[in-house]
Order: C-alpha cells, then sequence, then structure tokens
C-alpha cells in the first residue's frame, strides 16, 4: 500500500467525506483537493488523520485539481476516487497485481460498477476477469503516475464530464490501454451536492453538452463535430418552443442551459461556468 497514494476532489462534500475516510488505511497516504473552500474541513481532517493532507484551491475543476494533485503524490501509483462510491480498500491489491503484469503499460484501471445504467456506465462484459475498454470512469480511476505524465496529464480546459474519456483517448493514440477489472466492484451511494441548491442540476448540464462537444472536436476535428451537433441544436431549439408555448419554466430553463453550453463550446469559448 505504500505504493500508492488516493486522490479525493471534494466540493460541498462534507456530509459524506467523514465517512467515506474512515474507510481508508491508515497506512496509505491520501491528498483531498478542497474545491469549495471548507478552511473548517480541512482544519478537522488534518487534526484527526495523520495520512490525510487537505489542500484548499481555487475551483478551476475536476482536470485541475486533479493534476495538481499528482504534482504533490511521491508515490508510484495513484487512485483517483470519488467520495460518494462504496470501494473495498484491500482491492487496491487486485489493481496493484494487474499493474505489474502489463509493466504499469496502462493509461488507467477501473472496477466493475454494480447497479449502474449502461447508458451512464459502459463496461466490459461481466463474465471476464478484465478486459480492455475505451475509457474508465472518472469517479474512480487508478493509474501509474509515470505513465499519467508520459500520456500528458489532464486536458484542464474541461471543468467537468469527459475529462478521463479524453485522456483514455489520447493515451490509446500512444499505446496506452485502459481495463476495468472485474474483481474489483464499486457502488454509487448518492450525490454528495444538492442538485437543487445553486441551481445545480442546470449548471451541470451546461457543462456536460460543454464538455461533450470540445471532445468530439478534439477527436474529430470542428467541421465534423459541428456536423453531427447540429441535428442536438435544432432538438433543443425545437423542445424550447414546446416548453415556453405550455409556459412549463423549469424545463424551459434546463434547456437553455444546455443550448448555451453547446453554443459557448462551438464558439471556442471557455467552459467558464461556475456554482
Amino acid at each position: 500500500m505504500n505504493e500508492i497514494t488516493i486522490i479525493i476532489i471534494t466540493y460541498k462534500s462534507e456530509k459524506i467525506i467523514y465517512d467515506f475516510i474512515k474507510k481508508i488505511p491508515s497506512t496509505i497516504k491520501t491528498i483531498i483537493i478542497e474545491n469549495s473552500q471548507n478552511h473548517q474541513l480541512k482544519e478537522n481532517i488534518e487534526q484527526n488523520y495523520n495520512n490525510i493532507s487537505v489542500y484548499i484551491k481555487q475551483n478551476n475543476g475536476v482536470s485541475s485539481a486533479l493534476n495538481y494533485a499528482v504534482d504533490k503524490i511521491e508515490t508510484k501509483y495513484f487512485l483517483q476516487i470519488s467520495p460518494d462510491l462504496e470501494f473495498n480498500f484491500e482491492d487496491l491489491n487486485i489493481f496493484l497485481d494487474f499493474a505489474k503484469t502489463k509493466e504499469n503499460k496502462f493509461a488507467a484501471l477501473g472496477p466493475r460498477f454494480l447497479e449502474v445504467k449502461e447508458k451512464s456506465h459502459k463496461q466490459i462484459n461481466q463474465d471476464v476477469q478484465f478486459g480492455k475498454i475505451e475509457s474508465i470512469h472518472g469517479s474512480c480511476m487508478f493509474i501509474n503516475k509515470d505513465a499519467f505524465l508520459d500520456i500528458g496529464k489532464f486536458d484542464e480546459n474541461f471543468f467537468l464530464y469527459f475529462e478521463e474519456t479524453e485522456y483514455c483517448y489520447r493515451a490509446k493514440k500512444k499505446g496506452y490501454f485502459s481495463y476495468q477489472i472485474n474483481d474489483t466492484k464499486v457502488r454509487i451511494k448518492g450525490r454528495s451536492v444538492d442538485l437543487e441548491s445553486e441551481n445545480f442540476s442546470n449548471i451541470l448540464i451546461w457543462h456536460f453538452i460543454w464538455s461533450k462537444y470540445y471532445y468530439y472536436e478534439s477527436k474529430y476535428g470542428k467541421i465534423p463535430s459541428i456536423l453531427i451537433f447540429v441535428p442536438i441544436i435544432i432538438r433543443i431549439i425545437l423542445r424550447l418552443l414546446f416548453y415556453k408555448i405550455l409556459k412549463d419554466k423549469k424545463n424551459f430553463e434546463k434547456y437553455k442551459f444546455r443550448l448555451n453550453g453547446l453554443i459557448s463550446s462551438v464558439l471556442g469559448k471557455k467552459s467558464s461556468l461556475r456554482p
């Protein structure tokens, strides 16, 4: 375990982070990047856990936070994990053993997610022990630091969503594959942030579509990506008209955020919307 550092990125996660870090063995170094400026959280954790360091950072997104954390670690491997997951930390040995069989020539390793929809979590056949996969879900990624630096860090233009997809795609082009290990299993317990607070749900919608287009453009180029997204833009506009007629304010706002996020990305504007 002394070869691994745990990285946790938090944003208003106080109601779940304490229960999560209790399960981390005290022998494993852990870094928390706190994006919501919660200085009391830092004080509470560092007073009670000798193996955990908390860094307060301006909220520039997941990519920026992860890159910042990786610069702090001294171990050969790191596990980036979300505190809203149930994870058995003994399974780190499974990741570690598999990494060594691949002689560290991999982009990322990930677990099998239980009780999730196929649309949101694409996974390999559950009947095999492990297999290659296009992208590891960003909430739980086991990575070799040297490989991460060779591939290139996460693209900090992403604030949220698709940063791990772009990383795994870029890694594959350099000969680093990603693998799902079915012997390790995780379960999502729930969200750490109330989606109704600060209009957070619509902010997530904005970032999802912004990042999706940005990823497509980086992969396919501008013209093919615009052609792919034109039907999406038309559907969004039709939905806006429909909900405007119905005076459905909630859904109208939802699709307005979706359209604004997509147009911003197509125009090459930064992923600037913040809670």
